[in-house]
Formats: C-alpha cells, sequence, structure tokens
C-alpha cells in the first residue's frame, strides 16, 4: 500500500484524496443526523399520539361517569 500511494502523483495525494475523504465524511455525517432525526420526529409523533389517546380515555372516562 505505501508503494501504491507514493507512486501517485502529488496533486492526486495532496488535492483528490484529501477531497474525496471530506466528501466521504459529509455524507457518512449527512447520514447519521438523518436517520437521528428521522428517530426523533418518529418518537416525537408517537408521544403527541399517545397524549391525544390519554386525553380522549381521560375524557371517556368522565362522560361515562356523569
Amino acid at each position: 500500500m505505501a508503494e501504491f500511494w507514493k507512486s501517485l502523483p502529488s496533486w492526486v495525494r495532496n488535492i483528490v484524496v484529501p477531497v474525496l475523504v471530506l466528501v466521504l465524511a459529509w455524507n457518512v455525517v449527512t447520514f447519521v443526523f438523518g436517520v437521528i432525526g428521522a428517530l426523533l420526529g418518529m418518537l416525537i409523533k408517537l408521544l403527541v399520539v399517545v397524549g391525544i389517546a390519554a386525553a380522549v380515555w381521560i375524557l371517556v372516562k368522565k362522560a361515562a361517569k356523569s
């Protein structure tokens, strides 16, 4: 691997490889944040649905007692 790295032209080692590494790192970071954001979004929606269901349950119980 070291021979291959040294055989590359200097402009490839100094420009192309770092740009490719930055693009790959950016894609990985955006993927991770996208997955975390999607999971948090689903969790918030689930909490809203559970809250609405609890409110309806309480209202139905109060109406049944009256």
